[in-house]
């Protein structure tokens, strides 16, 4: 705890340090490759983080189009009009992020420089959902990704990219030209098998492997000796023709030329990383001072410290659990840890006010931003499984206080309570998971440390039931034909979305009654107290904690 003391210290001197809060408090992306993981499958996790987006499971059927049809390009964060392309003959359909084909593209905001930002072209929502609609493969869906943006334009800011199928991820960074030129300047790194990976809004890219690499002339960019990385062949030029690179090829830093290291790449983006890494890391603690910026505020921005790797392999086997407990990461136990101190409250919450910063007299603070956070509109893990179906297990809100749950990414329809236009961020739906799973969590908030132990219980029993139905949802489908066995998972998923939403409502009530006015009613067995006449017993009138009660006593009264 005294590194992160010695922390906001060092952030008490730095009132100068500015950074785009609309990019840095958006999303983050897990990545277990196929032998990392614990049952031989590919997994990449992603929360979609905003305060602006209404949680909904996105779905596009598969589709057939007459020649010389046109699709419409709609800019995904405000639904503007950029023009239209020519669409193909055969649509895939598209659960979420995760195609038929079990294909998963998600991402994560880094901004970069502004400079680089363009508003003509194809913007990244786009970009995944086309990749999504018309590629089998993760490396089919990088050529055609990279194919677009060249022909196009790359109407975003920087993004990285999690591209995954059955046997293999890719990682890519993007940003634009500006407007200076179309395209994107990119760097794609195929995660080795064995590893893990992950990235939160800061470009993770780093140095090139430019010894043997050659230029593929037909894919029209650049290709490593051995295939595992792939850039654009103006990536190193374009950072040193606008005065982002100074120096020999050899030397080219991606992330320092692009999304050059500050504050808010470390402290609220690299950090969740970290605490990702952590898990499964024995040594990464040596990493902390860069992870929270003491490095970067010790040498007054000039140093950020040995960045962490971009991948590595775990120190055991990652189950699918752990990346759900990973998006549920408040980073407990660490120095950043977000549920303590007095910013958490009496109660310990994670919840604050005003943003990620706050300003006092001539100083900007800043808060920890851990990966599970209040504003996610809602989160994925893909769960792809060669032979098998794959999943796509999907959590309405904040991860921390919701549940994840099955669906097929073959799935024919959504259920009703997570359907796109079930209420909206300003209308009320009593059948929306999103509302339901929001006025939970913000009564959670309230007393945390206590309510989110009722939560957990209740959340491990759904948890559970998926995980063990798993095998034998695979067994009953094993021999159905190809359209019953799309109408089976179909109906499964919609019934445990619907019932857990319910339980969720439930959880709610109880919830509410259990804590009402500040204090918490009696149980045993489950039910409530009742005196022999069946009246309620008297609540547990439970004291704030003692280190809150000293902070306080001084503005009450006493004797």
């Amino acid at each position: 705890m005294k590194q992160s003391v010695r922390l906001i210290c060092a952030l008490a001197l730095l009132s100068t340090i500015h950074c785009q809060l609309s990019t840095i408090s958006a999303c983050t992306n897990f990545l277990v490759g196929r032998e990392a993981s614990a049952d031989g499958t590919v997994m990449i996790s992603y929360a979609m983080d905003s305060y602006t987006h209404y949680g909904a499971l996105y779905f596009t059927s598969a589709a057939d189009h007459p020649k010389g049809s046109m699709r419409a390009i709609i800019e995904g964060d405000t639904q503007k009009p950029l023009g239209e392309i020519p669409e193909v003959e055969h649509t895939y359909s598209v659960v979420g992020y995760m195609n038929e084909h079990q294909l998963a593209v998600f991402e994560t905001t880094w901004g970069g420089r502004e400079a680089c930002w363009d508003t003509v072209g194809i913007d990244y929502v786009s970009l995944m959902n086309i990749a999504l609609e018309r590629c089998q493969t993760a490396r089919e869906a990088v050529d055609m990704m990279v194919a677009l943006v060249a022909q196009y334009g790359y109407a975003s800011e920087g993004e990285s990219f999690s591209i995954a199928d059955s046997t293999e991820i890719w990682l890519m960074d993007m940003t634009g030209k500006g407007g200076k030129e179309k395209g994107a300047v990119w760097v794609a790194t195929r995660i080795p098998d064995d590893c893990i990976s992950a990235h939160a809004n800061q470009a993770r890219t780093t140095y090139l492997p430019l010894k043997g690499s050659r230029y593929d002339k037909k894919k029209g960019y650049c290709v490593s000796k051995d295939g595992t990385v792939l850039w654009s062949k103006d990536v190193i030029s374009f950072a040193r023709d606008n005065g982002y690179f100074v120096g020999e090829d050899a030397d080219f830093n991606y992330a320092k030329a692009y999304n050059p290291y500050d504050l808010g790449g470390l402290y609220v983006c690299e950090a969740r990383v970290w605490s990702f890494f952590r898990r499964f890391n024995d040594d990464m603690d040596k990493y902390l001072d860069y992870a929270s910026g003491k490095t970067y505020l010790e040498t007054g921005g000039k140093d950020a410290g040995e960045p962490m790797p971009l991948y590595f392999k775990p120190n055991h086997k990652v189950a699918l659990q752990e990346i759900k407990e990973a998006m549920r990461d408040q980073y407990e136990g660490t120095p950043l840890d977000i549920t303590q101190k007095e910013a958490a409250g009496p109660w310990h919450s994670k919840l604050r006010y005003g943003g990620l910063t706050f300003k006092l007299d001539s100083t900007l603070y800043w808060y920890p931003r851990p990966t599970a956070t209040q504003q996610t509109a809602c989160s994925f893990i893909a769960h792809i499984r060669p032979q098998k179906e794959g999943i796509l297990w999907f959590s309405m809100d904040d991860a921390n206080t919701s549940v994840y749950v099955p669906m097929y990414c073959r799935m024919t329809a959504v259920p009703e309570c997570y359907r796109l236009g079930n209420g909206d961020l300003y209308t009320y739906s009593p059948t929306s998971a999103w509302w339901t799973f929001n006025i939970v969590a913000n009564w959670v908030y309230t007393k945390y440390d206590r309510m989110i132990v009722d939560l957990q219980r209740v959340r491990s029993v759904w948890e559970d039931k998926f995980n063990s139905q798993i095998d034998v949802i695979d067994a009953t489908v094993a021999t159905m034909a190809d359209a019953q066995k799309r109408d089976f998972l179909t109906r499964y998923s919609i019934a445990q979305a619907e019932e857990s939403t319910q339980a969720w409502k439930e959880l709610g009530i109880y919830l509410f009654t259990k804590y009402l006015d500040g204090v918490e009613r009696k149980e045993e067995n489950g039910q409530f107290l009742r005196n022999q006449w069946g009246n309620p017993e008297s609540p547990d009138r439970h004291s704030y904690p003692e280190p809150y009660l000293r902070q306080i006593a001084n503005e009450v009264s006493h004797e």
